[in-house]
């Protein structure tokens, strides 16, 4: 059975016009920049992002809301995506670059078990991640589990400012933070 590439193809535009739609809810034409398989939007089109919370991989639970006041990147992955492998050390690169302005990382691990997560994981990165084997908070998010690694930008009010549907690099993640960073200052005792 050969590549059913029609439907691929259909699934990215799908996936597009979902990204496009969660910059805005109420009925206005968004403003909001697509290009490479990125969606930035402007930050009075920007919604709020879902109940993002769960059971971290290596114990307790997780509240996305309890960083408000900075900016939180969320990574979906799986220990079984190349591309998730690939970028793993670009999101560490990046977290470690950033996270004293203001930006915390988030991973969520979809559609695998504990122990392959963990072992992934491991020596890899050194922020959290929830372990989300039903890929709830993906669906939640709309972002389906196959159209990972997904990467998801939440501005200081813990809205949706971007989203990115392909393997990130640091010379492509960090300029967009730093960009969402720099639209306000994190609160003071945020600094």
């Amino acid at each position: 059975m050969g590549p059913r590439r029609p439907a691929a193809g259909l699934l990215v535009a799908v996936t597009a016009t979902v990204a496009l739609v969660a910059c805005t809810s109420d009925g206005r034409e968004p403003e909001c920049a697509s290009a490479g398989g990125i969606v930035e939007c402007a930050p009075e089109q920007r919604s709020a992002a879902p109940r993002i919370v769960g059971e971290l991989l290596g114990g307790g639970s997780y509240d996305v809301a309890e960083q408000r006041g900075q900016v939180v990147v969320v990574n979906f992955w799986g220990s079984w995506c190349a591309p998730c492998r690939a970028e793993a050390d670009d999101l560490e690169d990046t977290y470690q670059a950033t996270r004293d302005s203001g930006v915390t990382f988030l991973g969520i691990n979809v559609q695998d078990s504990r122990d392959k997560a963990i072992a992934f994981e491991e020596g890899r990165v050194s922020y959290p991640s929830i372990f989300d084997p039903g890929s709830r908070l993906a669906l939640a998010m709309e972002i389906p589990p196959n159209t990972i690694p997904a990467t998801v930008v939440l501005d200081r009010e813990g809205r949706i400012a971007t989203v990115i549907r392909a393997a990130v690099t640091q010379d492509g993640l960090r300029p967009i933070v730093e960009r969402i960073v720099a639209e306000s200052p994190a609160p003071a005792g945020q600094r």
